[in-house]
């Protein structure tokens, strides 16, 4: 005799819970039922079978095979999309039971762009584990599009990331659509030449002066805003050299290759090398920097312990002053 009790508990009386909206999810994340098995920390079969229980318990096929992998059908990419906003809700109210026994715990997944590793994160680590040492922080390096991809796929809590003025191609725009953006403070950018170069002896000098040059471009929104840069100066730059290696820029650099730009947290991560010098940009030139969650992630208490550690830290960051050369 089949059951057919409904738990007064589930959603509408469908047979939801929330460990099957994370193993639909885990599905969609992972490509496959063994990778969902994985990251889940349960066998394959437990898996295979919780799924068939589920689509009988709503009468509808959630996964679907092709060849030797399988995937969601619509029905199981309408649980998938809805998974992230219960599941937060959910961490946010055991966030807030836990500070009620007292104590701020929780895992926090930050992902963020590469020149905040060694200037942003280590500081907020330190000072988290200061305040706040129950709470556990993984990172993960990625370039403001994988980033807000990652906070949208529920694959990260918190992203750092960045956008320049003019930007065509923000990803904080549409694709950070239904995501919160907060504004968290702006990033000088800075011209790197070599010391002797004639426009390195002048602290307002002219991008236009830097027309005839070979330039360094770097990350692709790195060289999306070069570009826009010299065109508002009246020229198209001659890019003879791409690198995301900022190390290397400034090498290459020092040793007369070209000319670049860089964000002073990217020059401000190593120190300086010989024979270069930097120079101010205007500041409208800024990029600005940007926190992004999912809507509602600030009632978790450990994600907003990381927010508000974070706007602490961030403008001692930005405010840090290099040698100028």
């Amino acid at each position: 005799m089949t059951d057919t009790t409904i738990d007064p508990f589930d959603a509408d009386g469908l047979g939801l819970d929330v460990q099957s909206l994370r193993l639909v999810k885990a599905v969609a994340d992972e490509g496959s039922i063994t990778g969902a098995a994985a990251v889940l920390g349960y066998s394959q079969p437990a898996i295979s079978q919780h799924l068939k229980r589920l689509e009988t318990r709503l009468g509808v096929p959630l996964v679907e095979r092709v060849g030797r992998s399988v995937r969601l059908t619509e029905a199981g990419r309408v649980l998938a999309r809805h998974a992230p906003a219960v599941t937060t809700a959910l961490d946010a109210a055991a966030g807030e039971l836990a500070q009620l026994r007292g104590g701020r715990t929780g895992r926090v997944r930050l992902v963020s762009f590469p020149s905040a590793s060694p200037t942003v994160v280590p500081r907020l680590l330190r000072e988290l584990a200061e305040t706040n040492p129950g709470i556990q922080v993984t990172y993960v390096e990625a370039e403001p599009p994988e980033a807000v991809e990652a906070v949208r796929e529920d694959r990260a809590d918190l992203a750092l990331t960045f956008s320049y003025p003019g930007d065509r191609d923000d990803p904080h725009g549409a694709s950070a659509r239904g995501l919160s953006v907060r504004t968290a403070g702006h990033d000088d950018m800075l011209a790197v030449l070599p010391l002797r170069h004639p426009a390195a002896q002048h602290d307002d000098f002219d991008v236009a002066t830097l027309a005839s040059e070979n330039w360094i471009a770097g990350c692709p929104r790195c060289r999306g805003h070069l570009m826009e840069l010299c065109g508002r100066a009246g020229f198209e730059p001659r890019i003879t050299f791409e690198t995301d290696n900022f190390v290397a820029v400034e090498g290459l650099v020092a040793q007369g290759i070209g000319v670049a730009t860089l964000p002073r947290l990217a020059v401000e991560a190593f120190p300086r090398l010989g024979g270069v010098v930097t120079r101010p940009l205007p500041e409208g030139e800024r990029r600005t920097l940007h926190l992004v969650t999912a809507h509602g992630a600030e009632r978790v208490p450990s994600i907003r312990a990381v927010l508000d550690t974070m706007m602490h830290v961030l403008p001692t960051v930005l405010a840090g002053k290099g040698a100028e050369g």
